[in-house]
């Protein structure tokens, strides 16, 4: 793109009479969210003078930051290359490796201004290069002298069963894509996509198969369309694709190894270099939420074709972020339309679920969730089953349908007898209704052996003994879920409601007050009456 066909309204008019105001503008437009039209402004400015090199660095980082790649690479080939950050560096990268230019390439994987030193991804070019050359040899040895300590080491499985498969050399791919997929993370899905399309246009159904064997129950859909030749380009063959790749899998291990949030330009990066890898634009959406921009993550993802392998992903995190904007409305649109027309799964009925009961439609919840248990037992699915029948169980017990949210509880321990939260939950359930009291509280002790750093299960085991009258062991046992949770109005309701009944008033009113803080309203009217009023049959925790 010209710098110089940017739309009318981001023009300067009076760049060069007056640019401090229009630096001021496009501060202003980067400061309300409108990072593109920041852009174009710092990029119109940097035009108008083009000595000053600043505008164009931050006319480059609001670029890749609203995805005007086109503007992005336009400035990152004005700056000087040592004076380009990282993201950038890539952004140029990726270009390169798209047009072919394995050598111009690796010509920017040196280190720059900023400290950082991209020399690790030359065996990628270079691998990819020798592919590109028809040269399998020097293809394998380059991505085999990726040392161990390199960034690239995890993804040296990968890159190698792709560039075999490019070679039509399925045998020999194989047990290189074995790995790669067992140790693909939060990537394995998209690795078997790829891998599969890659043995299936190279003429290997049965391998192609095979690595969709274990796939994710939410994929089946798009794993039958591969097979049947419905689902093309998720192959990776070319070093643009497998760039993409890399800067993919290099964003996640950042998330969530270091606890840190990857830089957005990194997954702009990567879905610019392989635009069919739908994982980046996932990615990518959830780092715009992180960043407080719901409704550029949105937009993104609404992008995404339904056609897409990763669908079922794509609709959970639409719907996550519409519920955490409150947008109910639209996420109950999205939640109920994947439910209608052919190949539904277990993952749409549960994801309808999860709507309905943030919205309080409790009955219709439980049904979702029924449908969803259904769905995964109608293809054999035991694997986490028992956490449907437990969110079954709780829409069931919030629409006053208690024999139901039992039987639902008992089939989800029939599956996991050791799992805590069912056991908590069960054993709770009958201590707020007088049920076997015995069994309850022994439920609820075994839920604490199993998870004895969990507060909300150790202020279940308090309550128990209180309601049982061993109160001094519930203080003790609610003293010790506060310390692990203070910020919980349960705990702290039923600490308060103990010390009262031990007859220390002051501290019980103390940690009423606490509760107050976090409360709900409904909870919080009956806690504020015992403030004023002290403890009363009415008034005590269920």
């Amino acid at each position: 793109m010209a710098l110089g066909a940017a739309p009318a309204s981001a023009r300067l008019s009076a760049s060069s009479s007056d640019p401090a105001w229009a630096y001021v503008q496009a501060r202003t437009a980067a400061m309300n969210g409108d990072h593109a039209r920041s852009a174009e402004l710092l990029a119109n400015l940097f035009q108008a003078m083009p000595g000053e090199t600043e505008f164009a660095r931050k006319g480059l980082g609001e670029a890749l930051d609203s995805g005007r790649i086109d503007l992005a690479l336009s400035l990152s080939r004005q700056i000087p290359a040592a004076n380009l950050a990282s993201d950038a560096r890539l952004l140029v990268i990726a270009d390169e490796l798209k047009r072919r230019r394995f050598d111009s390439a690796s010509a920017w994987m040196v280190p720059s201004g900023d400290g950082s030193d991209l020399s690790f991804l030359k065996p990628l070019a270079a691998a990819w290069g020798a592919a590109d050359r028809n040269d399998l040899d020097g293809a394998l040895q380059a991505i085999a002298a990726i040392p161990a300590t390199s960034p690239l080491a995890g993804f040296k499985g990968e890159q190698a069963a792709f560039v075999l498969l490019k070679f039509g050399k399925t045998a020999d791919a194989e047990p290189y894509a074995r790995r790669a997929i067992g140790g693909g993370g939060i990537r394995e899905t998209r690795l078997r996509l790829a891998l599969a399309s890659g043995f299936l246009d190279a003429g290997d159904r049965t391998r192609a198969a095979a690595m969709l064997d274990g796939i994710a129950h939410e994929a089946y859909s798009a794993r039958d369309r591969l097979l049947s030749g419905k689902l093309p380009g998720q192959s990776v063959d070319t070093g643009a694709k497998a760039f993409g790749e890399v800067m993919t899998g290099l964003a996640g291990d950042l998330a969530r190894r270091q606890g840190s949030t990857p830089p957005l330009g990194l997954a702009q990066v990567a879905r610019y270099a392989n635009p069919d890898n739908s994982s980046a634009t996932v990615l990518l959406s959830i780092l715009l939420d992180l960043r407080g921009r719901p409704d550029d993550a949105l937009a993104l993802l609404a992008s995404i074709p339904d056609s897409d392998p990763l669908i079922s992903q794509i609709r959970d995190n639409r719907v996550r972020i519409l519920s955490d904007e409150k947008r109910f409305p639209e996420a109950l649109a999205i939640a109920t339309a994947a439910t209608s027309g052919p190949g539904v799964s277990a993952a749409d009925y549960s994801r309808l679920g999860d709507v309905l009961s943030a919205t309080k439609r409790n009955s219709e919840a439980a049904d979702a969730y029924g449908k969803a248990i259904a769905a995964n037992l109608a293809v054999g699915n035991g694997d986490g089953l028992w956490t449907l029948y437990l969110l079954q169980a709780s829409a069931l017990q919030d629409a006053n349908r208690w024999p139901e949210a039992k039987e639902a509880l008992t089939q989800g321990l029939k599956l996991a007898p050791d799992q805590p939260l069912l056991l908590n939950f069960l054993g709770y359930a009958k201590l707020e209704r007088g049920e076997d009291m015995d069994a309850a509280e022994a439920m609820i002790r075994k839920a604490s052996e199993l998870a004895p750093d969990d507060a909300s299960i150790i202020d279940s085991l308090g309550w128990a003994q209180y309601k049982r009258g061993k109160t001094g062991e519930a203080i003790d046992t609610l003293e010790k879920a506060a310390e692990k949770d203070p910020a919980q109005a349960e705990i702290r309701e039923h600490l308060g409601d103990a010390l009262y009944a031990s007859g220390r008033r002051y501290e019980a009113r103390f940690a009423w007050s606490a509760a107050l803080l976090t409360a709900d309203e409904g909870v919080a009217q009956r806690i504020d009456a015992k403030i004023k009023g002290g403890l009363t049959p009415a008034t005590g925790a269920p």
